[in-house]
């Protein structure tokens, strides 16, 4: 049941949190951050009633460690979203992001000395092959679409390119986080629930360099069309709903993968994780219409088998289609 209700909660918390950012940012470009705020603010005040009870409980990780993972996440969410202001449309941004399995095994084999067996080598290369068609064809798009005059379309490709810098550097910062929590896990047990209020809640402060634009925004949904919310009747901005729906959504999805960690494997919450991207993928291709070539399908398709070669699902399948075979011929 634990596994199901999981699945479930990614699934639909991830569509449903797609639809309303998505509805979000085709109006607002620039409103990454009073998302990311509003989606800390919420997690930290669920996780301080409801894991610290209200402050009376000890963690079980010392907090100085919590500071130094909450410095990596915070900054690795403030760059993710300053990328989609660099003309990186969706799709590249989720394809991009997918490589992380890339960045974990390089940073694994330079820091914590680690050795793969060939078929972990093969799935990185068919992932980077991916990203790599996938970006380059994107970077086409962008000299095409910004050759009004050459100036300008000098201009849109270096913001591009600092785009891709972005989320090369948020990349790997995420995939040295991963080491850093799998270090103290190791050391002081899992506490993923734990580990997800101290990393929403710490950050806050954080927000206080980016109150400017976090208040703009906030004017700026204050000023949407009004929309009279469904069965309860109260009228407030459309924009603030869709900020509510976002969070309230975003949470499902984040308990879904809560309850994936605490009752299955990491394999299969892994496959779970790469298939919920690869759903949000299709999904921001169709609501936005971006132009998706064959060369992007292609190269999607690589960083979707390159993943799941990684994540050695065959191997798992295959006794599973056996067990399944057996069964139908003793019926």
């Amino acid at each position: 049941f634990s596994l199901q209700a999981g699945a479930v909660f990614v699934f639909h918390g991830i569509a449903l949190t797609h639809g309303f950012l998505l509805d979000t940012r085709r109006q607002f470009p620039g409103c990454g951050n009073i998302v990311t705020f509003s989606q800390f603010l919420f997690i930290a005040v669920e996780g301080f009633i409801f894991e610290a009870n209200f402050g009376r409980k000890q963690p079980a990780i010392p907090i100085r460690y919590y500071f130094i993972m909450v410095a990596m996440f915070f900054t690795v969410s403030v760059v993710n979203n300053y990328a989609l202001n660099l003309n990186i449309a969706m799709p590249l941004h989720m394809i991009f992001r997918s490589g992380s399995l890339i960045a974990s095994m390089a940073l694994g084999i330079i820091i914590l000395k680690k050795r793969y067996s060939v078929s972990k080598y093969t799935s990185i290369a068919l992932v980077s092959v991916g990203i790599f068609t996938c970006t380059f064809m994107s970077a086409k798009q962008v000299a095409s679409d910004s050759s009004l005059n050459e100036e300008d379309g000098l201009a849109a490709f270096m913001w591009w390119v600092l785009g891709i810098a972005a989320l090369t550097f948020a990349l790997l910062m995420s995939a040295r986080m991963g080491i850093f929590q799998e270090t103290l896990y190791k050391q002081f047990g899992k506490h993923s629930k734990e580990a997800l209020f101290y990393n929403h809640a710490l950050p806050l402060p954080g927000f206080l360099l980016l109150a400017p634009n976090i208040y703009h925004h906030a004017v700026l949904f204050s000023h949407s069309e009004p929309f009279q919310v469904p069965v309860i009747g109260v009228t407030l901005p459309i924009m603030w709903f869709y900020l509510l729906m976002n969070v309230i959504t975003q949470y499902v999805c984040i308990r879904g993968v809560f309850i994936l960690t605490t009752e299955c494997t990491s394999l299969t919450v892994t496959l779970v994780v790469t298939l919920r991207k690869f759903v949000s993928l299709i999904f921001s291709i169709l609501y936005f219409r971006n132009p998706f070539t064959a060369w992007h399908w292609l190269g999607t398709l690589f960083v979707f088998v390159g993943t799941l070669m990684y994540t050695e699902v065959w191997n798992s399948l295959g006794p599973l289609l056996a067990r399944w075979r057996k069964r139908l011929k003793q019926e």
